[in-house]
């Protein structure tokens, strides 16, 4: 029986929040939007810390690698900005696309960043000198999504082509791409055991696909309109799901079997627009949405 309690609301986004990261230093969250700057939260105190800089476009995505004094964002220009913790200032733009950015990850084995645009590329990036490495192919249309299993050899993409296409990671060499979804593919996980991958699309359908053969392990009709992302609990067998439905829903990661559905039909002070991000913070569930909140949720499972 899972129990889900708000214990705070995030207010102070004048627009629509599109991302949302956890820090690499504990009990701080960093949100973006299509607002004028990327903010800074404490979750010990669910307080506004402060604008940690101005962006001239809309924030897509926040990556926070592990291991790293940096933050990037990706923003609707193209441009990835590089903030330094320790220099506490952007030390570096990525210029390389000039399309929107959509998704930012690395590869902590292969010290390398990986940045998805609307372009239909993939850029990867020296973690370390920030250099270009590779430019990847994948789509004629938007790349909308990445995600590396944990063993970090193999990269998965989302594509607005309704496909999921995966690469060795080792020489970015193209493996497989999976076929069943009918709209835009928006989000992505491997498992954290890496034997499945989960995706979402536009198509409000969720599809677990089996790692070692790429067939389709099963199909879920899980939401009313698009799964905008999914997000697994770093130690529990769960997953959760948001929706442009204005729900999030957890699922069994064993029998992939709905738990629990947090929404305003279902009771909940949740979100009144669409949620765009989810971060597990332990047991606390974070979401970020078009209404401009980030609420936080306590999980007892």
């Amino acid at each position: 029986m899972i129990i889900v309690q708000k214990s705070a609301e995030l207010t102070g986004h004048s627009n629509p929040i599109f991302s949302l990261e956890l820090s690499q230093k504990p009990g701080i969250l960093f949100t973006g939007g299509n607002d004028k700057g990327l903010v800074e939260w404490s979750l010990e105190s669910n307080s506004f810390i402060k604008v940690m800089f101005p962006v001239m476009a809309s924030i897509y995505a926040i990556h926070c690698p592990v291991g790293y004094p940096l933050m990037f964002a990706g923003l609707r220009s193209g441009e990835v900005l590089v903030f330094n913790f320790i220099e506490q200032k952007i030390t570096h733009r990525l210029r390389h696309h000039i399309k929107p950015v959509f998704d930012i990850k690395s590869s902590a084995k292969k010290s390398e960043l990986l940045i998805a645009s609307e372009d239909g590329t993939v850029s990867v990036w020296s973690l370390e000198t920030l250099a270009l490495l590779h430019s990847i192919t994948v789509s004629n249309d938007t790349i909308r999504c990445i995600t590396i299993n944990p063993a970090e050899d193999r990269v998965a993409f989302g594509c607005r082509d309704n496909r999921v296409v995966v690469y060795d990671l080792e020489d970015y060499s193209p493996i497989k791409a999976l076929i069943g979804h009918t709209m835009a593919v928006f989000s992505l996980q491997y498992s954290p055991v890496g034997d499945y991958l989960v995706s979402g699309a536009r198509d409000a359908q969720v599809k677990i696909w089996d790692n070692k053969t790429y067939t389709l392990i099963q199909n879920i009709p899980a939401h009313l309109f698009a799964v905008n992302h999914i997000a697994f609990h770093p130690t529990r067998p769960y997953f959760a799901t948001a929706s442009m439905d204005k729900s999030i829903k957890i699922w069994d990661a064993a029998e992939f079997k709905l738990r629990k559905i947090i929404s305003r039909e279902k009771g909940y002070a949740s979100h009144a627009l669409s949620i765009n991000k989810l971060a597990w913070n332990g047991d606390q569930l974070l979401s970020a949405s078009d209404d401009k909140k980030v609420i936080t949720w306590d999980v007892s499972f």
